[in-house]
């Protein structure tokens, strides 16, 4: 007959005057859900009649000093079932066993995997939304700011920068989706699925998941961490190597003006937004614009492992499944996303200067054709071809849009129209001139999406809104998960005050 373990008295008036709650550290890792699942396990397992309720009082004792003993400052806090369960029996002696009735270290590395995970989803969807705030904050800031944008690394068109921005917004939006979506996936408990196809005890597996935070099982036990457990890492990883690409994408912008003698965007010198050149006195370079681009690089290498740690191995091989390396990936991801907040934080734009180079330039030449055909009901061909012939001349004579002679463009309209129509320029000098003006072509544009202020104002609200829902989707999972712990560290300390 088994028989109470003895808890030692001075211990067992600890347990009693702390409950499960206090015990616990913020320090959600392997051993701190390790605590978790055996605490849902005794819970449920004597409720539900599959343990001694005789002996529930002693194995929840001694499962509470093992957690109260690994959250004091350098104690053991063990990452697996098999070096976590000696604590037990040491506590508890070997009745503690009973708890492992049913489960298998396959389906509680699994459970703790996707807890951890999910919590570090979170903590990237925290971030990313601080990114994207501070973005739509300076989107807003510079909706009026004309700039050039580029197109194969060249001057295309006047945009407004916030026009810009909001797009790199709707970037990280995207981003946003597929970490909600993403998490529906990984918060799904794997527990009580045991190795691969089950087991015989009747387990309570709902109620396992509740306890735990999750908002459901993993339905198919062989899924649940031969194949579901792979998926999680790779998927996280593509939302890793995305958040990196945008983060690339818009430093390599901001990094070719620091090739021009006169930048219309900079970061704010000094602090840790640039430095001073070793050799070269007049050199500021852009160092927090360098070391957020390594960051990105580090981030899609770490997002390629577990697709290369997973590649051809048979199912349930646990390469790809390491905590630890998938951590680290999410964190590359959220580093990156804080120091691209820092950046949008330090940059000084120069509305002048950017409205000098698209005046220096043809950026504008586009609008002309686009007037001679909805205005005149000029073929567009025929219109972009008179633009080119303008800008050819203007280039050949070294002639800024703002003195281009209007009798020439009179002379060029003739020549490239010849055969269609009168030959004769339909826009006068006035209309041509206003045409060529980068503010008043952003003002002028009609497409849903677009940079007009109507549309500004309209995107930069939903924008807002669409950040809002984000805040409010981390906080209520976070909720979620908390509110679940705290029902089961209450009735967990039911079974410590039962003796």
């Amino acid at each position: 007959m088994l028989r109470k373990k003895v808890i030692p008295l001075a211990f067992a008036i600890l347990l009693h005057a702390l409950p499960a709650s206090a015990q616990q550290t913020t320090n959600r890792d392997e051993f701190y859900w390790l605590g978790e699942i055996n605490k849902a396990t005794a819970v449920i397992n004597s409720q539900e009649g599959l343990l001694d309720k005789a002996l529930v009082p002693g194995i929840a004792a001694g499962l509470a000093k093992v957690i109260h003993d690994g959250n004091q400052p350098g104690g053991k806090r063990p990452s697996t079932v098999i070096t976590f369960e000696p604590l037990l029996i040491q506590a508890a002696g070997m009745d503690v066993t009973l708890l492992h009735a049913g489960r298998s270290s396959q389906d509680m590395h699994a459970t703790y995997r996707a807890a951890i995970l999910r919590d570090d989803m979170l903590r990237l969807a925290e971030q990313l939304n601080k990114t994207s705030a501070t973005l739509v904050t300076l989107a807003q800031k510079h909706e009026r700011t004309i700039v050039p944008n580029y197109t194969n690394g060249v001057a295309a068109q006047p945009n407004s920068y916030g026009h810009y921005l909001l797009g790199y917004a709707a970037a990280l939006d995207r981003d946003a989706q597929r970490i909600r979506e993403a998490y529906a996936r990984i918060d799904l408990c794997p527990m009580g699925t045991t190795v691969l196809n089950g087991t015989s005890w009747p387990l309570d597996r709902v109620r396992m998941a509740q306890y735990l935070g999750f908002a459901d099982i993993v339905d198919n036990a062989y899924d649940a961490h031969q194949i579901a457990a792979v998926d999680h890492p790779v998927e996280v990883g593509s939302i890793v190597t995305s958040i990196a690409l945008h983060a690339g994408s818009f430093i390599e912008d901001v990094m070719t003006q620091y090739a021009q003698p006169r930048p219309w965007i900079l970061l704010q010198e000094g602090g840790n937004n640039t430095y001073v050149s070793s050799a070269m006195p007049q050199k500021r370079n852009p160092g927090l614009l360098n070391s957020t681009r390594a960051d990105a690089s580090t981030a899609i290498t770490l997002a390629m492992g577990p697709v290369i740690r997973a590649h051809n191995l048979p199912p349930g091989m646990p390469d790809a499944k390491e905590v630890r390396d998938n951590k680290e990936m999410v964190n590359s991801a959220i580093t990156v996303l804080r120091k691209w907040d820092d950046i949008l934080k330090a940059l000084v734009i120069d509305q002048g200067r950017a409205l000098e180079e698209l005046n220096s330039d043809w950026t504008a030449s586009q609008e002309v054709a686009d007037v001679l055909m909805r205005k005149y009901k000029l073929p567009f061909r025929l219109g972009h071809h008179f633009a080119s012939e303008v800008v050819e001349y203007a280039r050949a004579n070294d002639i800024k849009p703002s003195d281009f002679p209007y009798d020439q463009a009179q002379r060029i309209y003739a020549e490239t129209t010849k055969g269609y129509g009168n030959g004769v320029l339909p826009m006068s000098e006035e209309e041509f001139r206003s045409t060529l003006n980068p503010a008043a072509i952003v003002d002028n544009r009609r497409t849903v999406g677009g940079p007009q202020p109507a549309e500004m104002e309209r995107m930069l609200t939903a924008a807002r809104a669409k950040i809002a829902q984000q805040d409010a989707w981390v906080a209520e999972k976070r909720k979620t998960i908390d509110s679940s712990l705290a029902g089961l560290d209450r009735d967990f300390d039911k079974l410590l005050s039962s003796r």
